[in-house]
């Protein structure tokens, strides 16, 4: 599905718009997932793991455009996707429909400016809306910037995944496993 179009003002007074992107925004969208990969060691995919495939990129955003729940929240400053926060499915099986998957990346350049605060508050206004009881996320547990914007948003802490990334030095990162429960 595709969420209501809305707008966002940096401290700089850039325009922020905030949409679902689609089919059509790929190519961007891969840039992104690419960029964001080398900034910081807190993204799933390095460098490393190489290119993107952008058809397969648009396969999925075409998938999740035409979904009754499913979503993207993506920021745009011009025609430059900056950020994204994706809400999927855990399962599609009955057991598993009330559960979401969270997922979201920044340009290092946009964070702390109030941009990822306001894309989650969307994000979780909409997963409401479309009958999720629970989302679910996993971050680095060294990222503390992360965790406490989940946590000023209302997710807390379960579980942890002991040694579950494991960085090109071969030390290793416990995933801190997060879910959000709808009142």
């Amino acid at each position: 599905m595709r969420i209501e179009e809305k707008e966002f003002l940096l401290p700089n007074g850039e325009k922020v718009i905030i949409r679902s992107a689609g089919p059509e925004d790929a190519e961007q969208i891969k840039d992104l997932r690419e960029t964001t990969s080398a900034e910081t060691h807190f993204m799933a995919r390095d460098p490393e793991d190489g290119q993107m495939n952008v058809e397969r990129v648009r396969a999925v955003m075409d998938a999740t455009a035409k979904s009754e729940r499913e979503f993207m929240v993506t920021a745009f400053v011009g025609d430059q996707v900056v950020g994204d926060l994706g809400i999927m499915l855990i399962r599609p099986h009955v057991k598993y429909l009330h559960r979401a998957y969270l997922g979201m990346s920044i340009r290092q350049k946009y964070t702390g400016m109030g941009l990822g605060s306001f894309m989650m508050q969307v994000a979780l206004e909409q997963a409401k809306k479309n009958g999720f009881e629970q989302v679910e996320l996993g971050v680095y547990a060294d990222n503390a910037r992360a965790r406490h914007l989940y946590e000023k948003n209302g997710f807390k802490e379960y579980g942890v995944n002991p040694r579950a990334f494991k960085l090109k030095d071969g030390t290793y990162i416990d995933e801190i496993i997060m879910v959000h429960f709808f009142e």
